[in-house]
Parts: C-alpha cells; sequence; structure tokens
C-alpha cells in the first residue's frame, strides 16, 4: 500500500479516469468483515459530487455490513441505517477488467436488488473502492470505509 493512503475525500475529486485506473491497479484484498462507512460518487470529479455523496448517505444508503465467514453483507439504507438488502460476497473476476475482485452478488438475495452486482478492490487499510453495476452496465462508483484496527 502508499506510504500516504488514499482518503475518501481524495476518491470524491477524482476523474472517473483516474477512478478507473485506480480500480484497475488496486488488488482485490481480503473479504472485509464488520461494518463499512459507505460514500456513493456518482459524478466523479465534479463539485456535485460532494453534495450527491452526503445526500444519498443522509438519506438512503450508509454503508455495508459485512460477515466474511458466511459470505454476505447487508446493506444499511435509510435515515434510520435498517440492515437490509442481503449480497453474496465471494472473489471472482471483475466485469471491468478481468482481474479478481470481491463481488457483492445481489441476484440469488434480494429481490430488489436482483439486478445489481458490485465489485470491490483494496486501495488502501481499510479501505475499498467499488463499481455498482446494473445488469452488465456500470452504474456508479463508492468507497466503503471501515474504522481503524486498534
Amino acid at each position: 500500500m502508499a506510504a500516504n493512503p488514499i482518503q475518501v475525500s481524495d476518491l470524491l475529486k477524482m476523474s472517473q479516469t483516474e477512478l478507473d485506473a485506480l480500480f484497475s491497479k488496486s488488488p482485490a484484498g481480503d473479504i472485509p468483515n464488520g461494518e463499512a462507512n459507505g460514500t456513493a460518487i456518482v459524478a466523479p470529479g465534479t463539485q456535485l459530487d460532494d453534495i450527491a455523496a452526503k445526500f444519498i448517505h443522509l438519506f438512503a444508503w450508509q454503508g455495508k455490513v459485512f460477515d466474511a465467514a458466511k459470505g454476505e453483507l447487508r446493506n444499511k439504507i435509510l435515515p434510520i441505517g435498517l440492515k437490509a438488502i442481503i449480497a453474496k460476497v465471494y472473489k471472482d473476476k471483475s466485469w471491468f477488467d478481468g482481474k479478481e475482485c470481491i463481488v457483492l452478488d445481489y441476484s440469488q438475495t434480494s429481490l430488489v436488488a436482483h439486478w445489481i452486482r458490485d465489485e470491490i478492490r483494496q486501495i488502501g487499510p481499510g479501505t475499498y473502492l467499488g463499481i455498482v453495476y446494473w445488469g452488465k452496465k456500470k452504474l456508479i462508483d463508492f468507497a466503503l470505509q471501515f474504522p481503524a484496527k486498534k
């Protein structure tokens, strides 16, 4: 990992090309465990991205809670942090570049998100960059930040 790890705030300033390059050069990393704070990246490299990320975090999606032993996760959604929308978690080839990634697969576990697939790779200690696909179409990027280990 780099001497100065990339922070989520850095990701919000990157262009789509920079995010894609970072995802492509990053290793899959270990399947995470525990609760991660999530940040949606919907308008990369624009001032709108920070505003959109804060709005989505406040009203729709706060992050993900991983259970590595079960190979599952639950999303934290709505202002109350409801843990819902389950996904299977496993390693496989990325639809983005064919390299190994961690897949968050909703196809068999969710009625509301069965057409969604996320892929994540570790970009720093406790930090993952992700891609959301709708079908096989790349939709948006997101970041996951796990608390620092004590």
